[in-house]
């Protein structure tokens, strides 16, 4: 099942029907101890819809950080020690690629994310910018992952090439941060088979496509999470983005227009436009 924060309300998805969820907080809805049991119990007892407009979707999170992994990807090893040759730290992301201690950095405050069909923006600074695809977990204030989402990490990778120390930089401003349009709720890790895909089409024509599969992760979601919540405390929970297996060349940089278009199997389809 999967639940969606819209204009109207909170809409639960289950077997192509929309149930509203009347009178309940986003914030408390995903820190639910029973979030499954009252989903199920949501759909059998109330109304439904036929259809959901995507117009009405907004970003699915309320007061949650996000925080994301890096180098959790043989594929985002190589591009990541590509890009920071220059400035003297390739080395950093093979060392971290293969430490006991995960990357993990903060990505974005609510109000800087946005949803499915809302545009994401490249910074004003930056030459070489790309998304990222990342699958998002979910997490609520106890640290069990309560669903997934799509996510879009939007990177300036000629700042963090430029000095690994300009990681926030690149990583962190306003529309850098895409999630939705739903969540997946209560199928705990998805399988390894599991693809991830993404599509950038400029003037309508496919510029860039790439795919992946959960089994090129290196680390594990629990242990991401594992991680995260070590000295850390997240009162309403959190989204942590758990890297990337798909990254263009280095001969492209995404442009105002453009369409980017992440699927992640049985998650959903994640679509914003370059403002």
């Amino acid at each position: 099942m999967k639940i969606y924060r819209t204009r109207k309300g909170i809409l639960l998805e289950e077997e192509n029907r929309y149930h509203p969820i009347d009178g309940e907080d986003w914030d408390r809805l995903l820190n639910r101890e029973d979030i499954v049991g009252f989903l199920e119990k949501t759909a059998r007892s109330g109304p439904s819809l036929e259809s959901l407009d995507p117009s009405d979707l907004l970003p699915p999170i309320g007061s949650q950080e996000v925080w994301a992994a890096g180098v959790t990807y043989y594929r985002s090893r190589d591009a990541r020690m590509e890009e920071a040759r220059k400035g003297g730290g390739s080395d950093f992301y093979d060392r971290v690629y293969v430490a006991p201690r995960p990357e993990l950095f903060f990505k974005s405050a609510p109000h800087r994310v946005v949803g499915h069909g809302q545009e994401v923006r490249i910074r004003k600074d930056s030459r070489w910018n790309v998304p990222e695809p990342e699958l998002t977990l979910v997490v609520n204030s106890r640290g069990k992952i309560i669903g997934t989402t799509a996510g879009n990490d939007m990177s300036s990778r000629d700042i963090e090439g430029e000095n690994p120390l300009y990681l926030p930089q690149a990583k962190v401003y306003d529309g850098s941060c895409a999630l939705g349009p739903g969540i997946l709720v209560g199928q705990g890790e998805l399988p390894k088979t599991t693809g991830i895909r993404m599509v950038i089409r400029r003037e309508g024509r496919p510029a860039f496509e790439g795919s992946t599969t959960l089994s090129q992760m290196k680390r594990s979601p629990s242990e991401l999470v594992e991680w995260l919540f070590l000295d850390n405390s997240f009162p309403h929970g959190c989204f942590l983005m758990t890297g990337t297996g798909v990254i263009p060349p280095p001969s492209f940089s995404l442009e105002s227009r453009d369409e980017i278009e992440i699927t992640i199997e049985s998650v959903g389809t994640l679509v914003n436009r370059v403002a």
